[in-house]
């Protein structure tokens, strides 16, 4: 698949009038994450490996966002949401039960770790979660569906936005501090924004960019 904005690099901007100190300071930190897992067990850790590539499969002509590295450090720091639905326990216990349970599903389904499913049988039990159909007692009373919408898809996909490669591929400045943005019409970029590359009628790209000098 075409890169939808060519050559383009957010951390191109690390020195430019686009971010100041603070900000160079968030994101270097967020590049820093450790990549061993300090909240969960080596086995908790192995299956949310395997749960993060299926939630967000990546490229793999390029480094992968660490993902299960973002949500060790949200727990371990304690950075939670500050709410819940009533029936999920907190978030720390909620991913432990719910990598828990997904083990015992996998082997009660298929007789293997989640972790060596293959990829049909890792998103068939993913499906089944995502439906409230799983009821393995490991759930605890945990309900799997509400695990799914409200602990996984967020906090997995919130961690890959969170990066500045996901940031390449949607042409994100990174965040607005000091300069802002101007121009916030649609289809209006600002000269500092990346240019998207547009499909031309040989079904090639070319690098495009819709601006207005008003």
């Amino acid at each position: 698949m075409a890169e939808r904005y060519p050559g383009y690099d957010v951390l191109a901007k690390r020195n430019t009038p686009s971010w100041n100190a603070k900000t160079r300071e968030v994101i270097d930190a967020r590049l820093a994450v450790s990549r061993e897992p300090r909240f969960f067990s080596p086995g908790e850790w192995r299956t949310l490996w395997a749960l993060c590539d299926r939630i967000v499969p990546q490229p793999r002509d390029r480094a992968p966002v660490p993902l299960p590295a973002y949500v060790d450090e949200k727990l371990y720091t304690g950075q939670l949401d500050g709410y819940r639905y009533a029936q999920l326990p907190v978030q720390g216990e909620a991913w432990r039960r719910g990598l828990a349970a997904l083990e015992a599903e996998a082997q009660s389904a298929c007789g293997a770790p989640f972790t060596q499913l293959d990829p049909a049988q890792q998103d068939a039990l993913l499906g089944r979660m995502q439906r409230g159909e799983l009821t393995n007692p490991a759930w605890q009373g945990m309900p799997c569906q509400l695990f799914f919408e409200h602990r996984v898809l967020p906090d997995i996909t919130h961690a890959y936005y969170a990066h500045p490669t996901a940031w390449n591929e949607i042409g994100f400045g990174g965040p607005a501090s000091p300069r802002g943005y101007a121009r916030m019409g649609l289809d209006r970029r600002d000269p500092w924004e990346a240019p998207r590359a547009l499909p031309t009628t040989h079904g090639t790209a070319s690098a495009q960019g819709h601006r207005s000098d008003g």
